[in-house]
Protein backbone atom coordinates (compact mmCIF):
# COMPACT_ATOMS: atom_id res chain seq x y z
CA UNK A 1 0.00 0.00 0.00
CA UNK A 2 1.78 3.72 -1.13
CA UNK A 3 2.41 5.46 1.86
CA UNK A 4 1.21 9.04 1.79
CA UNK A 5 1.32 11.91 4.41
CA UNK A 6 -2.58 12.95 3.36
CA UNK A 7 -4.85 12.21 6.87
CA UNK A 8 -7.50 9.39 6.85
CA UNK A 9 -11.13 10.54 6.42
CA UNK A 10 -13.56 11.08 9.05
CA UNK A 11 -10.72 9.67 11.28
CA UNK A 12 -9.76 11.40 14.72
CA UNK A 13 -7.01 9.86 17.09
CA UNK A 14 -7.70 9.42 21.16
CA UNK A 15 -4.49 9.62 23.47
CA UNK A 16 -5.65 8.17 26.74
CA UNK A 17 -2.90 9.88 28.92
CA UNK A 18 -3.64 8.63 31.99
CA UNK A 19 -2.28 5.76 35.26
CA UNK A 20 1.24 6.46 36.66
CA UNK A 21 3.13 3.50 35.41
CA UNK A 22 3.75 1.85 38.93
CA UNK A 23 5.40 -0.86 37.37
CA UNK A 24 8.50 1.66 36.70
CA UNK A 25 7.97 2.87 40.11
CA UNK A 26 10.43 5.01 41.38
CA UNK A 27 11.12 6.39 38.06
CA UNK A 28 7.20 7.07 37.20
CA UNK A 29 5.42 8.83 40.11
CA UNK A 30 2.01 10.61 40.20
CA UNK A 31 3.36 13.56 39.19
CA UNK A 32 5.38 12.16 36.62
CA UNK A 33 3.86 9.39 35.00
CA UNK A 34 5.46 6.61 32.29
CA UNK A 35 4.22 8.86 29.58
CA UNK A 36 6.04 11.87 30.92
CA UNK A 37 9.47 10.18 30.62
CA UNK A 38 11.69 9.62 27.39
CA UNK A 39 12.61 5.90 28.06
CA UNK A 40 13.97 4.66 24.25
CA UNK A 41 16.62 7.02 24.04
CA UNK A 42 14.58 9.18 21.52
CA UNK A 43 15.77 12.63 23.39
CA UNK A 44 11.55 12.96 23.12
CA UNK A 45 8.49 11.45 26.06
CA UNK A 46 7.05 8.86 25.24
CA UNK A 47 3.91 11.23 24.87
CA UNK A 48 5.60 13.09 22.25
CA UNK A 49 6.60 10.24 20.03
CA UNK A 50 2.90 9.07 20.31
CA UNK A 51 2.02 12.16 18.96
CA UNK A 52 4.39 12.15 16.18
CA UNK A 53 2.90 8.88 15.51
CA UNK A 54 -0.50 9.65 15.25
CA UNK A 55 -0.71 13.33 13.93
CA UNK A 56 -0.03 12.33 10.30
CA UNK A 57 -2.51 9.66 10.36
CA UNK A 58 -5.92 12.21 11.52
CA UNK A 59 -4.40 15.70 11.20
CA UNK A 60 -2.65 17.72 14.10
CA UNK A 61 -6.34 19.73 14.50
CA UNK A 62 -8.10 15.93 15.04
CA UNK A 63 -6.18 14.77 17.90
CA UNK A 64 -7.71 14.11 21.74
CA UNK A 65 -5.86 13.72 24.65
CA UNK A 66 -7.66 12.50 27.75
CA UNK A 67 -5.67 13.12 30.30
CA UNK A 68 -5.92 13.83 34.74
CA UNK A 69 -6.03 17.40 35.84
CA UNK A 70 -2.82 17.41 37.17
CA UNK A 71 -1.03 16.35 34.21
CA UNK A 72 -2.87 19.32 32.17
CA UNK A 73 0.46 21.82 31.92
CA UNK A 74 2.93 19.18 31.27
CA UNK A 75 0.90 17.95 28.62
CA UNK A 76 0.58 21.24 26.65
CA UNK A 77 4.70 21.53 27.28
CA UNK A 78 4.67 18.35 25.63
CA UNK A 79 2.52 19.12 22.83
CA UNK A 80 1.78 22.45 21.77
CA UNK A 81 -0.13 21.65 18.56
CA UNK A 82 -2.92 20.11 21.09
CA UNK A 83 -5.97 22.32 19.98
CA UNK A 84 -7.78 23.23 23.46
CA UNK A 85 -11.22 22.50 22.34
CA UNK A 86 -8.90 18.72 22.06
CA UNK A 87 -7.45 18.20 25.96
CA UNK A 88 -10.45 16.33 27.69
CA UNK A 89 -9.17 16.27 31.80
CA UNK A 90 -10.68 13.90 34.09
CA UNK A 91 -11.13 15.13 37.42
CA UNK A 92 -10.25 11.78 38.68
CA UNK A 93 -9.03 7.98 37.25
CA UNK A 94 -11.76 6.12 36.31
CA UNK A 95 -10.26 3.50 34.08
CA UNK A 96 -10.53 3.18 29.98
CA UNK A 97 -13.98 2.71 29.39
CA UNK A 98 -14.63 6.18 30.99
CA UNK A 99 -11.78 8.09 29.43
CA UNK A 100 -12.82 6.77 25.98
CA UNK A 101 -16.26 6.65 26.42
CA UNK A 102 -16.50 10.31 26.69
CA UNK A 103 -13.95 11.07 23.98
CA UNK A 104 -16.10 9.37 21.81
CA UNK A 105 -19.67 11.06 22.96
CA UNK A 106 -17.82 14.12 22.83
CA UNK A 107 -16.54 13.81 19.13
CA UNK A 108 -19.89 12.05 17.92
CA UNK A 109 -21.81 15.06 19.21
CA UNK A 110 -19.42 17.34 17.54
CA UNK A 111 -19.14 15.32 14.52
CA UNK A 112 -21.69 12.43 14.03
CA UNK A 113 -20.68 9.07 12.04
CA UNK A 114 -16.65 10.54 13.55
CA UNK A 115 -14.49 7.37 13.60
CA UNK A 116 -12.31 7.43 16.54
CA UNK A 117 -8.92 5.48 17.43
CA UNK A 118 -8.26 4.96 20.48
CA UNK A 119 -4.00 5.10 21.66
CA UNK A 120 -2.00 4.66 24.67
CA UNK A 121 0.11 7.30 25.38
CA UNK A 122 3.05 5.17 26.98
CA UNK A 123 3.64 2.43 24.03
CA UNK A 124 6.79 1.76 21.85
CA UNK A 125 6.03 1.38 18.37
CA UNK A 126 8.44 1.08 15.50
CA UNK A 127 7.84 0.98 11.53
CA UNK A 128 5.68 4.08 10.99
CA UNK A 129 4.56 2.67 7.34
CA UNK A 130 3.30 -0.51 8.47
CA UNK A 131 1.43 1.04 11.61
CA UNK A 132 -0.61 3.48 8.88
CA UNK A 133 -1.70 0.00 7.24
CA UNK A 134 -2.70 -1.52 10.00
CA UNK A 135 -4.72 1.70 11.38
CA UNK A 136 -5.91 2.06 7.58
CA UNK A 137 -7.71 -1.21 7.24
CA UNK A 138 -8.82 -0.82 10.94
CA UNK A 139 -11.02 2.27 9.80
CA UNK A 140 -12.45 0.74 6.90
CA UNK A 141 -13.50 -2.28 9.64
CA UNK A 142 -14.81 0.31 11.78
CA UNK A 143 -16.69 1.88 8.88
CA UNK A 144 -19.02 -1.46 8.24
CA UNK A 145 -19.70 -1.77 11.89
CA UNK A 146 -17.17 -3.71 13.83
CA UNK A 147 -15.35 -2.94 16.95
CA UNK A 148 -11.31 -3.17 15.96
CA UNK A 149 -8.01 -4.20 17.59
CA UNK A 150 -4.80 -3.76 16.11
CA UNK A 151 -2.97 -7.26 17.27
CA UNK A 152 0.73 -8.41 17.63
CA UNK A 153 2.37 -11.26 16.42
CA UNK A 154 3.95 -12.64 19.47
CA UNK A 155 7.35 -13.27 19.14
CA UNK A 156 7.98 -15.01 22.70
CA UNK A 157 6.07 -16.62 25.05
CA UNK A 158 5.50 -12.77 27.06
CA UNK A 159 3.56 -13.00 30.29
CA UNK A 160 3.24 -9.86 30.16
CA UNK A 161 0.87 -9.10 27.71
CA UNK A 162 -2.78 -10.08 27.51
CA UNK A 163 -3.75 -12.41 24.63
CA UNK A 164 -6.35 -12.31 21.44
CA UNK A 165 -7.18 -15.14 20.05
CA UNK A 166 -8.70 -15.39 16.49
CA UNK A 167 -10.44 -16.72 14.17
CA UNK A 168 -10.97 -16.82 10.66
CA UNK A 169 -10.79 -13.90 7.95
CA UNK A 170 -13.71 -11.45 7.56
CA UNK A 171 -14.78 -10.47 3.71
CA UNK A 172 -14.66 -6.62 4.72
CA UNK A 173 -13.38 -4.34 1.79
CA UNK A 174 -10.53 -2.24 2.29
CA UNK A 175 -9.45 -4.77 5.24
CA UNK A 176 -8.17 -7.92 3.66
CA UNK A 177 -5.89 -8.80 6.45
CA UNK A 178 -9.15 -8.03 9.50
CA UNK A 179 -9.81 -10.94 11.57
CA UNK A 180 -12.51 -12.17 13.38
CA UNK A 181 -11.93 -12.40 17.25
CA UNK A 182 -13.08 -15.22 19.14
CA UNK A 183 -12.78 -14.63 22.70
CA UNK A 184 -9.82 -12.50 24.56
CA UNK A 185 -7.43 -13.89 27.25
CA UNK A 186 -6.03 -12.59 30.45
CA UNK A 187 -2.07 -12.52 31.22
CA UNK A 188 -0.75 -16.02 31.09
CA UNK A 189 1.64 -18.50 33.11
CA UNK A 190 4.86 -19.18 31.00
CA UNK A 191 3.36 -22.66 30.43
CA UNK A 192 0.14 -21.20 28.68
CA UNK A 193 1.79 -18.62 26.73
CA UNK A 194 4.10 -20.71 25.29
CA UNK A 195 0.86 -22.79 24.44
CA UNK A 196 -0.59 -19.88 22.58
CA UNK A 197 2.72 -19.35 21.00
CA UNK A 198 3.33 -22.53 19.49
CA UNK A 199 -0.72 -22.67 18.24
CA UNK A 200 -0.39 -19.36 16.09
CA UNK A 201 -4.03 -18.28 16.58
CA UNK A 202 -2.95 -15.59 18.97
CA UNK A 203 -2.25 -12.30 18.93
CA UNK A 204 -0.70 -10.32 21.90
CA UNK A 205 -3.42 -7.55 23.17
CA UNK A 206 -1.88 -4.02 22.60
CA UNK A 207 -4.84 -2.21 24.14
CA UNK A 208 -6.08 -0.02 20.43
CA UNK A 209 -9.22 0.13 19.93
CA UNK A 210 -11.22 1.51 16.24
CA UNK A 211 -14.67 1.90 16.07
CA UNK A 212 -17.17 4.50 14.97
CA UNK A 213 -18.10 6.60 17.91
CA UNK A 214 -21.61 5.61 17.75
CA UNK A 215 -21.14 1.85 17.75
CA UNK A 216 -18.09 2.38 20.10
CA UNK A 217 -21.43 4.13 22.34
CA UNK A 218 -23.75 1.36 21.23
CA UNK A 219 -21.97 -1.21 23.07
CA UNK A 220 -21.18 0.36 26.23
CA UNK A 221 -24.48 1.29 26.50
CA UNK A 222 -25.34 -2.79 25.91
CA UNK A 223 -23.33 -3.87 28.71
CA UNK A 224 -23.17 -0.62 31.15
CA UNK A 225 -26.48 1.71 30.47
CA UNK A 226 -25.81 3.79 33.78
CA UNK A 227 -22.02 4.49 32.72
CA UNK A 228 -23.46 5.23 28.98
CA UNK A 229 -26.06 7.88 30.24
CA UNK A 230 -23.51 9.76 32.52
CA UNK A 231 -20.71 10.13 29.49
CA UNK A 232 -24.10 11.21 27.14
CA UNK A 233 -24.91 13.93 29.94
CA UNK A 234 -21.56 14.90 30.47
CA UNK A 235 -20.79 14.96 26.48
CA UNK A 236 -23.74 17.02 25.89
CA UNK A 237 -22.45 19.81 28.31
CA UNK A 238 -19.13 19.71 27.22
CA UNK A 239 -18.76 22.51 24.75
CA UNK A 240 -20.92 24.89 26.96
CA UNK A 241 -20.38 26.91 30.10
CA UNK A 242 -22.36 24.27 32.30
CA UNK A 243 -19.29 21.55 31.48
CA UNK A 244 -17.66 22.32 35.16
CA UNK A 245 -20.66 21.72 37.35
CA UNK A 246 -21.61 19.04 35.25
CA UNK A 247 -18.04 17.40 35.56
CA UNK A 248 -18.08 17.98 39.29
CA UNK A 249 -21.50 16.19 39.37
CA UNK A 250 -21.13 13.05 37.15
CA UNK A 251 -17.45 12.19 36.88
CA UNK A 252 -17.06 11.22 40.71
CA UNK A 253 -20.17 7.99 39.89
CA UNK A 254 -18.89 6.38 37.14
CA UNK A 255 -18.19 3.25 37.13
CA UNK A 256 -14.51 2.29 36.89
CA UNK A 257 -14.43 -0.68 34.04
CA UNK A 258 -11.93 -1.42 31.56
CA UNK A 259 -12.67 -1.37 28.11
CA UNK A 260 -11.95 -4.72 27.60
CA UNK A 261 -14.39 -5.75 29.44
CA UNK A 262 -17.10 -2.77 28.44
CA UNK A 263 -16.93 -3.41 25.17
CA UNK A 264 -14.36 -5.57 23.77
CA UNK A 265 -15.24 -8.85 25.49
CA UNK A 266 -19.03 -8.95 24.92
CA UNK A 267 -18.59 -7.61 21.39
CA UNK A 268 -15.95 -10.69 20.73
CA UNK A 269 -19.11 -12.97 21.76
CA UNK A 270 -21.28 -11.41 19.18
CA UNK A 271 -19.05 -11.64 16.12
CA UNK A 272 -18.71 -8.12 15.67
CA UNK A 273 -15.11 -7.49 16.85
CA UNK A 274 -12.06 -7.43 14.68
CA UNK A 275 -8.79 -7.57 14.91
CA UNK A 276 -6.10 -6.27 12.49
CA UNK A 277 -2.56 -8.09 12.77
CA UNK A 278 -0.14 -5.39 13.12
CA UNK A 279 3.36 -6.14 11.24
CA UNK A 280 4.79 -3.75 13.23
CA UNK A 281 7.08 -3.61 16.17
CA UNK A 282 5.40 -3.12 19.54
CA UNK A 283 6.23 -2.79 23.77
CA UNK A 284 4.24 -1.49 25.98
CA UNK A 285 6.73 -0.54 28.01
CA UNK A 286 5.15 -2.37 31.28
CA UNK A 287 8.37 -3.18 33.24
CA UNK A 288 12.05 -2.23 33.63
CA UNK A 289 12.86 -5.79 31.39
CA UNK A 290 11.42 -4.34 29.11
CA UNK A 291 12.91 -1.21 28.96
CA UNK A 292 16.41 -3.32 28.93
CA UNK A 293 15.06 -5.38 26.00
CA UNK A 294 14.45 -2.42 23.71
CA UNK A 295 17.94 -0.80 24.23
CA UNK A 296 20.19 -4.07 24.28
CA UNK A 297 18.27 -5.28 20.90
CA UNK A 298 16.98 -8.41 22.57
CA UNK A 299 21.12 -9.33 23.83
CA UNK A 300 20.88 -10.51 27.11
CA UNK A 301 24.65 -10.38 27.65
CA UNK A 302 24.05 -6.39 27.51
CA UNK A 303 24.18 -4.42 30.77
CA UNK A 304 21.23 -0.56 29.72
CA UNK A 305 21.99 2.51 31.58
CA UNK A 306 19.73 5.16 31.62
CA UNK A 307 20.11 8.90 32.88
CA UNK A 308 22.03 11.94 32.14
CA UNK A 309 25.05 11.82 33.99
CA UNK A 310 24.84 8.37 35.06
CA UNK A 311 27.70 7.29 36.74
CA UNK A 312 28.34 2.91 36.32
CA UNK A 313 31.02 0.83 36.63
CA UNK A 314 30.16 -2.44 35.70
CA UNK A 315 31.85 -5.85 35.62
CA UNK A 316 30.27 -9.05 34.26
CA UNK A 317 26.68 -7.64 35.16
CA UNK A 318 23.78 -7.74 32.52
CA UNK A 319 20.23 -6.04 32.66
CA UNK A 320 19.58 -2.22 33.98
CA UNK A 321 20.50 1.07 35.32
CA UNK A 322 18.25 3.66 35.69
CA UNK A 323 20.42 6.74 37.64
CA UNK A 324 18.78 9.80 38.05
CA UNK A 325 21.46 11.23 40.67
CA UNK A 326 25.16 11.34 40.34
CA UNK A 327 25.65 8.59 42.94
CA UNK A 328 28.32 6.41 41.58
CA UNK A 329 26.77 2.78 40.81
CA UNK A 330 28.88 -0.55 40.84
CA UNK A 331 27.70 -3.88 39.94
CA UNK A 332 29.92 -6.68 40.23
CA UNK A 333 29.39 -10.12 38.59
CA UNK A 334 25.86 -9.85 38.56
CA UNK A 335 23.13 -10.90 36.03
CA UNK A 336 19.86 -9.23 34.38
CA UNK A 337 20.06 -6.61 37.58
CA UNK A 338 17.77 -3.80 38.12
CA UNK A 339 18.92 -0.58 39.42
CA UNK A 340 16.80 2.21 39.56
CA UNK A 341 18.54 4.83 41.48
CA UNK A 342 16.51 8.13 42.13
CA UNK A 343 17.24 11.42 44.82
CA UNK A 344 14.67 9.72 47.76
CA UNK A 345 14.36 6.22 46.46
CA UNK A 346 16.50 2.93 45.10
CA UNK A 347 15.01 -0.23 43.62
CA UNK A 348 16.99 -3.31 43.47
CA UNK A 349 15.10 -6.34 41.48
CA UNK A 350 16.08 -8.69 38.36
CA UNK A 351 14.37 -8.72 35.46
CA UNK A 352 12.77 -12.57 36.25
CA UNK A 353 10.39 -10.58 38.90
CA UNK A 354 10.09 -6.84 37.53
CA UNK A 355 6.18 -7.27 36.86
CA UNK A 356 6.05 -7.55 40.72
CA UNK A 357 7.48 -3.22 41.10
CA UNK A 358 3.64 -2.96 41.44
CA UNK A 359 3.18 -4.92 44.53
CA UNK A 360 5.73 -2.45 46.34
CA UNK A 361 3.92 0.51 45.12
CA UNK A 362 0.44 -1.39 46.24
CA UNK A 363 2.54 -1.63 49.99
CA UNK A 364 3.65 1.71 49.62
CA UNK A 365 -0.08 3.26 49.42
CA UNK A 366 -1.30 1.09 52.36
CA UNK A 367 2.09 1.57 54.57
CA UNK A 368 0.87 5.89 54.28
CA UNK A 369 4.26 6.34 52.20
CA UNK A 370 2.94 8.91 49.84
CA UNK A 371 5.69 10.94 49.93
CA UNK A 372 7.62 8.37 47.55
CA UNK A 373 4.55 7.92 45.62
Amino acid sequence: MPQTSTPIERFYSVIPAGGIGSRLWPLSRADAPKFLHDLTGSGQTLLRDTWERLAPLSGEQRVMVVTGRAHRAAVEEQLPELADHNVVLESEPRESSAAIGLAAAILEKREPGVIIGSFAADHVIKGSAQFRDAVTEAVAAADAGYIVTIGIRPTEPAVGFGYIKCSGPLDIPAAGSALAVERFVEKPDLETAEEYLADGQYLWNAGMFIARADRLLEEIGRSEPELLAGLLELAEAWDTPRRGAVVDQVWPRLKKIAIDYSVAEPVAATGKLAVIPGQFDWDDVGDFASIAKIHSGGRKHDLAILGEGARVLADSSTGIVVSHTKRMIALIGVEDIVVVDTPDALLVTTSANAQKVKAVVDALKLSGSSDVL
